[in-house]
């Protein structure tokens, strides 16, 4: 299986215990590669060193998740395009370990530890961002889970089935608990730091919410991700709404299948979770790829390099005219 299908094999997994009066995919189906995408010519994706220099210099920029994936690479493009960055992860070792990277590199950061779904960690990114810098320009707010095994412990799925997803009936405390609070309540004590420093700086700013194509349209499979999800854009529209007045300009982006960490894990915990159920057939989703990934000869998820192409985007001065948008940067998921 590859990490293409993960929409489709999530939904299979947290289903295959449950009869269902209607069976799309059989087990050998579901065990079948994907046939080539039907276009003609692929889209490159953009360069992973492509950057604007001086695009962000003299601006300082809080990215949080940033250890990893989205966070990572968005760390490293806006420090080369002369921002002051302050990463924050939960992940100590590999956060701190991309940040020296980046300082080594040139670049000017200051690395926070925390969990974002505390108020002490989003009080202490923005006191450390006016400590070190002076001020507050910009926030991505990339920090997210799928489930709720900490990202740096091994996966033993006999002892942690009930940390990951499932449908509502089967869905745990743990596994609701953990995804609203990292996803939904880490969006907000987020914003709410962040926002309070923009308004009192009365200088403007902008902030970019990472969501999900899962928050702009029904899923299955994922209950805790998709509510969270749709959290992160309600309140994206709503801050939007507060702080133009401000000056402060807010939107999110919702991608579907990305190559990243996160992807790859869950990846890996839809096999073990469709193993256990006996790869029964089930209720899937009836769509899995985006006009891109059909498209393509090879179905390629996007990159990190692509969604935060659109993130800084959207924080630079070239989106001036643009807040309150939840953009759907999904490779055409939700045209169709």
């Amino acid at each position: 299986m590859e990490r293409r299908d993960l929409l489709k094999a999530i939904a299979m997994a947290s289903a295959a215990t449950t009869a269902s009066g209607l069976s799309l995919t059989t087990p050998a189906q579901a065990q079948t590669p994907a046939r080539r995408g039907i276009g003609v010519h692929d889209i490159s994706p953009v360069s992973p060193d492509y950057f604007i220099p001086d695009r962000f210099k003299g601006k300082t920029m809080i990215i949080t998740g940033c250890a990893r994936g989205m966070g990572a690479v968005a760390a490293q493009r806006a420090a080369r395009e002369g921002a002051n960055v302050i990463g924050v992860d939960w992940l100590d070792k590999e956060g701190a370990d991309h940040m020296n990277a980046i300082a080594k590199a040139g670049g000017s950061v200051e690395f926070v530890h925390g969990d974002v779904g505390e108020n002490e960690t989003c009080d202490k990114m923005v006191k450390t961002a006016v400590d070190r810098f002076g001020r507050l320009d910009y926030a991505l707010n990339n920090a997210g889970v799928m489930d709720a095994i900490f990202p740096g412990d091994p996966i033993d799925y006999d002892k942690q089935k009930n940390l990951v997803f499932a449908q509502v009936h089967e869905a745990t405390d743990e596994y609701w608990d953990a995804c609203i609070k990292t996803n939904a309540t880490g969006t907000f004590k987020s914003m709410r730091a962040e926002l309070k420093q923009m308004v009192a700086q009365n200088d403007g700013g902008a902030i970019v919410n990472v969501g999900s194509v899962t928050g702009l349209i029904g899923f299955g499979g994922t209950p805790a991700y998709v509510a969270s999800k749709h959290a992160v854009n309600g309140l994206t529209r709503s801050a939007a709404i507060d702080y133009a007045a401000y000056g402060i300009r807010i939107n999110s982006v919702n991608m579907a299948n990305t190559a990243t960490p996160m992807v790859e894990r869950a990846m890996q915990l839809v096999r073990m979770k469709m193993a256990a159920a006996g790869n029964q057939p089930s209720m899937s989703m009836l769509k899995t790829d985006s006009l891109l990934q059909a498209a393509d000869s090879h179905k390629r998820d996007s990159t990190p390099a692509e969604q935060v192409a659109v993130m800084l985007f959207l924080l630079s001065d070239e989106a001036s005219n643009l807040t309150g948008g939840t953009y759907a940067t999904d490779g055409g998921y939700t045209a169709y």
